[in-house]
């Protein structure tokens, strides 16, 4: 979000400054279509470094998905570790309980050991009992001692056990601190993001309300983003096209209205009718007639040096596609005739010519926006101009939800 922002601040950035330096004052219309041409140039050089950028978020957005995975393999893994410690620990003081036990059975048996030595070599010296009966005594007295030093090597083992068992459980505890610390640097550092993010789109939501205003007055345009944003929700109320995505489409297309065209029609170095199919040409010079305009009172978008110029208005349609749907534009809007300039009327229309293609259906805007900039599947830039075209509305679009 922060990244799409801080694209349309600078994309705006720069159309004002380059608005101002080519064009001079807009209220005394000092400037010349060289040098519209010159900033649309650089303005689509900028908007494909811009692009790029776009793509290097996505890339962004999907390393952090990697990375939410492996903080939740982490947590995961420090639950184990917690289950893990408690049990040893348990382990632990069964074991201490049973070499208690172990050392209660050796004094015994110790016991036992003396009084059957005393009892065996007493005997020998002293008494006169068969050697059988001597022999019997010598036989537990080495019995004792055989159970002695099984009982010893028990002790041994469990010894040797536990210090194993302390050694993995101090070295568990080591990890758990490690891997608790870890995470709870990167739960830091994300919430510090957040935080930063939050204090930035604040700060470029005034200073796009402050760069909108010095574009409208150099643009002299009448659009109050009131204005646009009622225009966007009616179409949408109309045609089911959600109205974060026509934001986004108008936003891409004519800046939200305020930049429909630079050239002219058949004056100045570089007139757009050089650039127009003859179809245009013919209902265009119908459409200014029957909205009484003169030919050249209506600026239309400039050739960008590969297929056409020559769109009109709002939504930036060619003269022979505005013609095809200027009846069900005004059948809606009640406006007639309709009016590509008109801004009810051309968000209207985008609506209309979107919804055709699909984008009423919200998994399908993606496809609806390359139709609407290249036609369909049979343009030479279907897999690349109209791609990165339409990938740019559609992430634009996720960033006028929060504002909707």
């Amino acid at each position: 979000m922060k990244i799409i922002l801080k694209r349309k601040i600078i994309f705006i950035f720069l159309a004002v400054f380059f608005l101002a330096i080519g064009f001079g004052s807009f209220s005394q219309k000092v400037y010349s279509d060289e040098d519209v041409t010159n900033a649309q140039k650089k303005l689509e050089k900028t908007e494909a470094e811009l692009e790029k950028e776009q793509k290097d978020l996505q890339q962004s957005q999907a390393n952090l998905s990697v990375t939410q995975s492996q903080i939740n393999t982490t947590a995961s893994l420090l639950d184990k570790t917690e289950t893990e410690i408690s049990r040893k620990e348990q382990e632990l003081e069964n074991l201490k309980n049973k070499i208690e036990l172990n050392k209660k059975i050796l004094t015994a048996y110790a016991q036992e050991m003396y009084f059957s030595d005393q009892e065996v070599f007493g005997g020998l010296s002293f008494t006169n009992q068969n050697f059988g009966e001597y022999f019997q005594n010598f036989d537990q007295v080495l019995n004792a001692k055989e159970k002695l030093l099984v009982i010893f090597e028990e002790i041994k083992k469990d010894k040797d056990y536990a210090e194993t068992v302390k050694k993995e459980l101090a070295e568990k505890k080591e990890e758990h601190k490690e891997l608790l610390a870890e995470k709870q640097s990167q739960k830091n550092a994300i919430v510090s993001d957040i935080a930063e993010t939050k204090l930035t789109i604040s700060q470029l939501q005034a200073k796009m309300a402050k760069l909108r205003s010095t574009l409208s007055s150099f643009l002299g345009s009448s659009y109050s983003m009131d204005d646009v944003v009622d225009a966007v929700k009616y179409a949408d109320k109309k045609t089911g096209v959600r109205k974060e995505f026509l934001f986004a489409m108008l936003d891409k297309e004519t800046d939200l209205g305020r930049f429909t065209g630079g050239c002219y029609y058949d004056k100045g170095s570089n007139p757009v009718k050089k650039h127009m199919k003859e179809a245009d040409k013919t209902e265009f010079l119908k459409l200014m007639d029957e909205l009484g305009y003169g030919k050249n009172d209506k600026k239309l978008s400039c050739w960008p040096g590969y297929g056409y110029g020559g769109a009109m208005g709002i939504a930036q349609f060619m003269p022979s596609t505005w013609i095809g749907y200027k009846s069900s534009i005004a059948s809606i809007t009640g406006n007639k005739p309709a009016n590509p300039w008109r801004l009810e009327d051309g968000v209207m229309g985008m609506a209309l010519k979107l919804k055709k293609a699909g984008a009423d259906n919200k998994s399908k805007e993606h496809y609806a926006t390359k139709v609407y900039y290249c036609g369909g599947p049979s343009s030479p830039y279907w897999n690349n101009k109209c791609e990165a075209y339409a990938d740019t509305v559609v992430s634009w679009s996720k960033g006028y939800d929060d504002y909707f």
